[in-house]
């Protein structure tokens, strides 16, 4: 956001903009590398220096200084974790009401399991354990909250019930503007699959190299792209030649066009423990990519199994290796779902309202609230 040429800035100033259509000034507060402010309109950046551990505690001193000298109405946090926390400190006591923007699915209990590589014992995330706690404090002094998909609010109902307000759910925005196809690097094999992702934990890359080794025998052409950087990959890297599978394998890193490269390959997949919404699923859907994937984010909502996508449980990788095997033997299943796929996602995308002013919109009732 403190790039002024980036994509995160212009999007904060089309919100700046619709808050100023009622005279109003968005201040965002942000971890940064330099503390100050940066006035950009009616939108105003305020960089905030620390160590993460300390973040948390210096974004509640900042926000209620802020809150208090400009009479702020609605504080809205990006998480009802460490930010949440943050929020409510800074409104409490004020007249200023608390909204927060719920974007993962923090209910599932794959939430606190982090332990994908140590079979059969599966540790817990004590951090994400952390998060779930404060959330449940959080939650329940909100005055609004938005979520990204009808999952996630139904997980926060059953969870909460009357305790908290009614989520609205205002998915993320994506556009319907496909980029070219870009093609992929020689492979070592022809029947790709693709997965673009942070390779951390919750991804459960592990569950899709188990697909390739349970399929690599009978079906010698199939391979994986991973498109995605994170904290796990040199343990990937390191799993997949024990695996003996480090020839199927393909480690592309962060790419600005994995849009595009989703184009050239046969399949997309997704093995992910949870997620709020799933974007690369709309992406792999409008490319017309024939998608694999976890019971997680929007599936379900958008995407349907055995309709426009082929299904699997959550940790089933078993499941999950026979779908992948129908999916290679049966070139009318590709096509009908990459077809099947595509209408699913202009449908979703041509209802939802999820523009700047809707955002805001919703941020604003929060404020209604007696």
């Amino acid at each position: 956001m403190f790039d002024e040429a980036s994509e995160a800035r212009a999007r904060m100033r089309t919100y700046a903009e619709a808050v100023g259509e009622s005279g109003g000034v968005l201040h965002i507060l942000s971890r940064s590398l330099k503390a100050g402010e940066v006035v950009d309109g009616p939108l105003v950046l305020h960089g905030v220096r620390g160590p993460r551990l300390l973040l948390p505690g210096k974004l509640a001193g900042k926000g209620r200084k802020l809150v208090v000298k400009h009479g702020i109405d609605v504080v809205s946090a990006q998480d009802p974790f460490e930010h949440g926390w943050a929020a409510l400190r800074a409104v409490r006591g004020t007249k200023a009401k608390l909204h927060l923007q719920v974007h993962t699915d923090y209910c599932s209990p794959w939430f606190t399991l982090s332990g994908i590589y140590r079979s059969p014992r599966v540790p817990v995330s004590r951090l994400n354990g952390l998060r779930v706690h404060i959330a449940d404090r959080v939650v329940k002094e909100a005055d609004g909250i938005r979520v990204v998909s009808e999952r996630v609010k139904e997980s926060m109902l059953a969870r909460y019930g009357d305790a908290i307000p009614e989520p609205s759910v205002i998915p993320i925005r994506v556009s319907t503007e496909v980029p070219s196809k870009v093609a992929l690097p020689e492979l070592p094999f022809t029947f790709a699959l693709i997965a673009v992702s942070r390779l951390e934990p919750e991804k459960r890359i592990p569950d899709i190299f188990a697909v390739l080794v349970r399929l690599k025998d009978a079906y010698p052409s199939l391979g994986l792209v991973l498109v995605g950087d994170g904290r796990e990959r040199k343990k990937l890297e390191r799993l997949a030649r024990k695996l003996g599978i480090a020839n199927r394998v393909v480690f592309l890193g962060h790419r600005s066009d994995a849009w595009g490269l989703m184009q050239s390959a046969q399949a997309f997949i997704q093995a992910s423990a949870y997620e709020g919404y799933g974007r690369t699923l709309i992406e792999a859907a409008l490319a017309e990519v024939p998608i694999l994937t976890s019971d997680v984010g929007i599936v379900g909502e958008v995407f349907k199994g055995y309709e426009n996508a082929f299904v699997a449980p959550v940790g089933d990788p078993t499941n999950l290796a026979a779908l992948t095997a129908q999916l290679i033997e049966d070139p009318y299943a590709r096509e009908m779902l990459a077809i099947e796929g595509k209408r699913a996602a202009v449908e979703h995308l041509g209802k939802v309202k999820n523009r700047a002013g809707d955002v805001i919109g919703d941020i604003a009732r929060a404020y209604e609230v007696t």
